[in-house]
């Protein structure tokens, strides 16, 4: 089968990683891909949001299977562009509908959704320009830390948590009147602050039934100790160590299933991934948010403990039969550290030369802002790589990832050293 996969981020190269080992897999395009995608399947210069090209290119070159990996093209549709278009509808898209990507696409849908389905989450309401003085009154109704989320797509990046009661306000008149976030904070949601440990649930489903995927814990801030500004996330574990079997039954029965419960209840056509963020407050696990495809860096932890084969796993989604899929996890723990351009999330500078991936033992690098320059691979991002590793627990896996980067070096590069430290 001819599979084309739409990204360039280290979620992209971890999914290109696993479905190239696939005997079902003959030919892989990626859609634009990196320099880590190039080097194993065949990058294409086209946006994946390009619906019309994307279909040119399908039909071209007989595609079988499309695989969604970033949220924009989800959220803008393609699944219904492909149904709803006579050349393309028999083949599968790895992806919900553009009704299930409003999960991610809007914080107060999915808050209406999660209240509606009565699956834990936190007390919100959402305010636009006009309400925006409803909304500093809404606020010191609250209990400081303060929440402010731009209800639209802002890359990870729409979240403020702040301590002090005026400067929330300040930052809400700077999201909804100011366009902090641009489109995105045209609406904020404000949210009660939970107090807890936070984790990644990942779901697969069908539509109708669903396989729970390992869990992982990432992290957001750029700085040590979890400070300083968000990111797209620094680095990730899996399995998460304090998630036990309790945990995960109250995962499954408040949460998964009704979730999934709710996209029937509610004609929500959904064939793809479910990225559930969690908080784990004294043990009781509460939604913050979804996502509707697989998370970056977690991928890149989540995918490696994959021993099931992925496309198969795949066509079990596309035909309803993921019932009937047998899926198998490697028990070891896997960790991901990611490697960013100096001054990320801010301004950075790209085409930095990245040299030592040749002397990489012991661990998988995917590649995220990277590309071929001049037979250089270069830095062509934010976060450059990932490297990701094995062991018997997330202390010894770390320690390879670590020993690794070591041998890695690009100008300015700049990379966590204490992800982990907080599970030890």
């Amino acid at each position: 089968m001819t599979i084309l996969l739409l990204g360039s981020g280290g979620r992209e190269h971890a999914f290109a990683w696993k479905m190239i080992q696939s005997p079902l897999c003959d030919t892989l395009f990626v859609a634009p891909g990196n320099a880590g995608t190039a080097s194993i399947a065949n990058n294409v210069d086209i946006s994946p949001t390009d619906f019309d090209a994307v279909k040119a290119f399908v039909l071209q070159e007989k595609v079988g299977m499309v695989v969604v990996g970033p949220e924009d093209p989800l959220v803008k549709g393609i699944f219904d562009f492909f149904k709803n278009d006579n050349d393309l509808k028999d083949i599968p898209v790895i992806g919900p509908s553009k009704l299930g990507a409003t999960l991610e696409g809007s914080k107060e849908f999915a808050k209406e959704f999660l209240i509606k389905h009565n699956i834990p989450t936190a007390a919100y309401d959402s305010f636009t320009a006009e309400t925006v003085e409803k909304g500093c009154d809404f606020l010191e109704t609250l209990q400081p830390p303060y929440v402010l989320k731009a209800d639209g797509l802002a890359a990870g990046k729409g979240v403020l948590i702040l301590h002090d009661l005026a400067e929330a306000k300040d930052e809400l008149r700077n999201m909804l009147v100011g366009q902090k976030f641009g489109a995105a904070s045209s609406k904020v949601v404000i949210e009660e602050f939970l107090d807890g440990i936070e984790l990644s649930c990942f779901v697969l489903t069908d539509g109708k039934s669903y396989k729970i995927l390992p869990t992982a814990k990432d992290y957001k801030r750029i700085g040590e100790g979890d400070t300083g500004l968000n990111t797209g996330g620094m680095g990730a574990v899996s399995p998460v160590p304090y998630v036990d079997a309790v945990l995960m039954e109250k995962i499954e029965t408040r949460i998964v299933k009704p979730t999934i419960e709710g996209f029937q209840k509610d004609g929500i056509e959904y064939k793809g991934f479910v990225f559930i963020g969690l908080i784990n407050v004294k043990n009781e696990p509460i939604v913050i948010e979804y996502n509707v495809r697989m998370g970056d860096p977690e991928t890149e932890v989540v995918i490696p403990r994959m021993k099931s084969d992925l496309v198969e796993l795949f066509l079990a989604v596309a035909n309803e039969k993921l019932d009937e899929f047998e899926l198998e996890i490697d028990e070891r723990s896997a960790t991901t550290i990611v490697v960013v351009s100096g001054g990320y999330p801010e301004d950075f500078e790209k085409g930095k030369v990245i040299s030592g991936l040749e002397n990489i033992q012991d661990s998988i690098i995917f590649h995220a802002g990277t590309k071929v320059d001049n037979g250089n691979v270069v830095s062509n991002g934010g976060r450059v790589l990932t490297v990701t590793s094995f062991g018997d627990n997330f202390e010894e896996a770390i320690k390879k990832s670590y020993q690794n980067i070591d041998k890695l070096h690009f100008d300015k590069m700049y990379f966590r050293k204490d992800i982990g430290n907080d599970l030890k």
